[in-house]
C-alpha cells in the first residue's frame, strides 16, 4: 500500500495540482492586496471616506455590562462590505485567468497556422527521362 501511495503522488498530475494550489494561495494573496490596499481606497475616498471592510447592516446592538464595560454578546451583523470586497477580487482573478487562457489560445493557434513545410519540388523532364533509363538498364 506504501509503495501504491508513492507511485500516486510521483505522478505528474498530482505534483503539478499541488504546484498550482501553492501558486494559486499566493495569486490569491497578491489579489487580496491590490484590491484592499489599491482598489477600495480611492474608491472609498470618492465616495466619502467609505472604508468597505467596515460596512455592516446592524440587525442587533452588541449587549455591554454596565458595570465592567465587557461586551456580553456580540453585535448581529450583516456585513456586505467584505461581500463587495470578495467579489472584487473574484472579478480581478477572473480577469487575470481570461487573459492568460485568451494569451495561450492566440500562442496554439499561431502554432496551428504555422505553414507547412513547402513539398519538394516535381522532377524535371530531365529527370523524369534518367529515371525512365535508370529503370530500363535495370531491366
Amino acid at each position: 500500500m506504501l509503495k501504491e501511495f508513492k507511485a500516486f503522488i510521483m505522478k505528474g498530475n498530482v505534483l503539478d495540482l499541488a504546484v498550482a494550489v501553492i501558486i494559486a494561495g499566493a495569486f490569491g494573496a497578491i489579489v487580496a492586496s491590490l484590491t484592499n490596499d489599491v482598489i477600495l481606497p480611492p474608491i472609498g475616498m470618492l465616495l466619502g471616506g467609505v472604508d468597505f471592510s467596515q460596512l455592516a447592516l446592524t440587525l442587533q446592538e452588541a449587549q455591554v455590562d454596565p458595570a465592567t464595560g465587557d461586551v456580553v454578546k456580540d453585535a448581529v451583523q450583516i456585513r456586505y462590505g467584505n461581500f463587495i470586497q470578495k467579489i472584487l477580487d473574484f472579478l480581478i482573478i477572473a480577469f487575470a485567468i481570461f487573459m492568460l487562457v485568451r494569451t495561450y489560445n492566440k500562442m496554439q493557434k499561431k502554432k496551428e497556422e504555422a505553414p507547412a513545410p513547402p513539398a519538394p519540388p516535381a522532377p524535371s523532364a530531365e529527370e523524369k527521362l534518367l529515371t525512365e533509363i535508370r529503370d530500363l538498364l535495370k531491366k
